[in-house]
């Protein structure tokens, strides 16, 4: 066993928890001898999972130091991978795929919490099963009939993504419409549900909406009311799509002190389309769960952008499934349906495949923005860092005429703080200059400050620490330093803890205001309310919350701001991704600013996040071999006919 102050050293830096060491314990305790090197490997499973990860690549940590370790006295090494497989093949509690045992490991080295190594299979298997086979019991005539209506032909618009979308939506159990900010997802799947009921007599489907967390919810139900008001189609039809979003939690119904629901594989939603906005934000077991409760007869959409940060719980799912870094294109019989139905020769710009996997048929990349145009500084810049062109994304950060982007190399720390203290003073102060609630609200939507990492000296705390001193200093906010009591006007607050009784949910920003014209100046929280305008409730209702002048990128999913102020640390942690920077970026409407130094930029922009999983493999991995394989063949065949060295795109990019 690796010895106790070796344990007491891993705990305080943090390479491992404490729930990591009591399930490692747990697991050499099948044993007689209490091998230290599977008490490695059950502990660093569990902190894997901890991490995002679903599962541990033997292959990957085998014969190295641990990470974070290498600077002890005697630094932990993991044993060479044919003894570890030796050892954990042996272990009574380590079994293979479809045994049941608390560690599972696989074929391709992969070791996995028995819990997420089921989460991951019975996920694969569902995908597997709704994509086996296109819905034919529709009325073709009339689908291209409502295409056409709902998705008019516009001269020189190119190809309508859109439509080729609510085509694949309309044939598909299972199907995914992703694309960026601004790209129609949402305006798309209104139109899908209206095709489907107009496919449908007396326009009966159980049509059920849903979101990860309450404030993606509430901005789904926003976006419907004005998509609904803008398609062509028959009243009956707008008034039969429905107008109540919920979570995915509230739609599966929770079951009290358990992590289960009460709409499962075996008590199914009866329902016949389920639609998952911002499924990006959803995690591997929450995701299984979803697929369980929704019968495969029913027809379930997926909205998402893939490439905006993973959920904050265990797995990638959304860019697994889409098999983010590769486009793949249609097979040849779907792609003569999709033709057929909406009149678009996709064949022209897309690669089509006869052989693959079936999922290539369920999914649509959106790739018309309508927030960025062609030329947008944003919208190219959010492009080149998701193609990890490096030379590009600093090209336009150099280039004083790409206005709505501003680029500045972090300053010695006096410096910074007087740059900081004028933007934070220039993005606040018109909100707080207005007793109007509502007013101030909208004037608070204009500018937000993003952080990467919620501690340190450019964390989300230290600056919203400086941002309430500075604000202070100019009297806009009343702030006592000395006061238990945290409330003050001006207060902004964002809601970190769903309450479906008073309707306030995780990502809700609110401001502390008193009463107009009340004597005792008691503060209330406003938050925007659709039919009211403003909604209002007393400091000690208000679940768990916290000030939000600053709030970290992973917080600000689903939400958009006029101006954003990014701020990157001045050290590179592992955390700082291409979908970190991605997500960044495109919370902004109109300009953004990015302060951070060149070399962490390279480093970010160069760095993807890497969650280890088996579902790629499971949905993609027949297909990704088929593509390698033929972009190997290419190669050979160049390299006979010329000589040149050159290197084909083997993934049908």
């Amino acid at each position: 066993m690796i010895d106790k102050n070796t344990v007491k050293s891993l705990l305080q830096k943090g390479l491992l928890s404490e729930i990591d060491i009591h399930f490692a314990q747990f697991i050499t305790g099948f044993s007689p001898d209490n091998d230290p090197d599977i008490f490695l490997a059950a502990a660093l499973v569990s902190h894997a999972t901890g991490t995002g990860d679903i599962c541990l690549n033997l292959d990957t940590a085998a014969g190295n130091l641990l990470t974070g370790a290498k600077h002890f006295k005697k630094p932990i090494e993991c044993p060479e991978l044919d003894v570890w497989l030796e050892k954990l093949t042996a272990s009574p509690a380590v079994g293979r795929p479809g045994e049941i045992c608390p560690l599972i490991l696989d074929a391709k080295n992969r070791l996995y919490l028995y819990r997420y190594w089921d989460y991951e299979n019975t996920l694969s298997n569902s995908i597997d099963k709704r994509i086996r086979k296109n819905i034919e019991d529709l009325d073709s005539q009339r689908l291209k009939r409502s295409l056409d209506r709902l998705f008019p032909r516009i001269e020189g618009q190119g190809i309508n993504w859109q439509k080729i979308a609510a085509a694949v939506a309309s044939l598909r159990h299972f199907s995914v419409i992703t694309g960026g900010p601004g790209t129609g997802k949402t305006f798309t799947v209104t139109k899908v549900l209206a095709l489907l009921l107009e496919q449908v007599p007396g326009h009966m489907l159980q049509i059920y909406l849903a979101a990860p967390t309450g404030k993606a919810a509430a901005r789904l139900k926003e976006s419907l009311e004005p998509a609904k008001d803008r398609m062509n189609c028959d009243d009956s039809v707008k008034e039969a799509i429905p107008s109540e979003v919920s979570t995915i939690h509230r739609m599966l119904k929770p079951i009290t002190g358990s992590p289960y629901f009460r709409h499962d594989l075996d008590n199914p939603l009866m329902a016949d389309v389920v639609v998952v906005d911002e499924a990006s934000m959803v995690d591997l077991a929450l995701m299984t769960k979803l697929f369980q409760a929704v019968p495969e007869k029913a027809r379930l959409i997926l909205i998402g952008d893939k490439d905006q940060l993973a959920s904050v719980e265990a797995g990638s799912v959304l860019g697994d499934i889409c098999d983010r870094d590769v486009m793949h294109g249609f097979s040849v019989s779907f792609m003569d349906r999709i033709k057929e139905l909406t009149g678009e020769a996709v064949d022209q710009v897309v690669q089509v495949f006869d052989e693959g996997s079936r999922l290539q048929d369920s999914i649509i990349v959106l790739q018309k923005s309508y927030r960025f145009a062609a030329g947008s500084g944003i919208g190219g810049l959010s492009r080149a860092v998701n193609r990890a062109n490096v030379e590009m994304v600093f090209a336009m950060l150099d280039n004083p005429d790409e206005k709505s982007l501003n680029w500045q190399q972090l300053k010695a720390d006096e410096g910074l703080i007087e740059a900081l203290s004028q933007q934070i003073l220039s993005g606040y102060q018109s909100y707080l200059k207005t007793t109007d609630p509502a007013e101030a609200l909208h004037r608070l939507r204009r500018f937000k400050i993003l952080c990467a990492l919620n501690i340190g000296p450019l964390g989300v705390r230290a600056i919203n620490k400086l941002a309430e001193q500075v604000l202070s200093r100019q009297n806009l906010i009343q702030l006592d330093p000395l006061a238990e009591n945290p409330w003050y006007a001006g207060r902004p607050v964002l809601i970190t803890r769903n309450n479906y009784q008073l309707g306030l949910f995780n990502g809700d920003i609110g401001i502390t205001m008193p009463e107009a014209d009340s004597k005792d100046r008691e503060p209330f929280v406003y938050f925007p309310d659709d039919t009211a305008g403003v909604r209002r409730f007393q400091t000690y209702q208000l679940p768990e919350h916290e000030t939000v002048f600053a709030m970290t990128v992973h917080k600000s999913q689903g939400s958009e701001f006029d101006e954003v102020l990014f701020i990157l640390p001045d050290q590179d942690f592992s955390i700082l991704t291409r979908e970190l920077i991605y997500t960044a970026l495109t919370r902004a409407r109109k300009k953004i600013h990015i302060w951070g130094n060149r070399s962490i930029i390279r480093s970010a922009v160069a760095r993807k996040i890497e969650r280890m999983s088996g579902l790629r493999d499971a949905l993609w991995g027949v297909k990704k071999q088929m593509s390698e394989d033929r972009g190997q063949r290419a190669v050979d065949r160049s390299q006979k006919t010329d000589g040149r060295k050159q290197r084909k795109d083997d993934e049908g990019r």
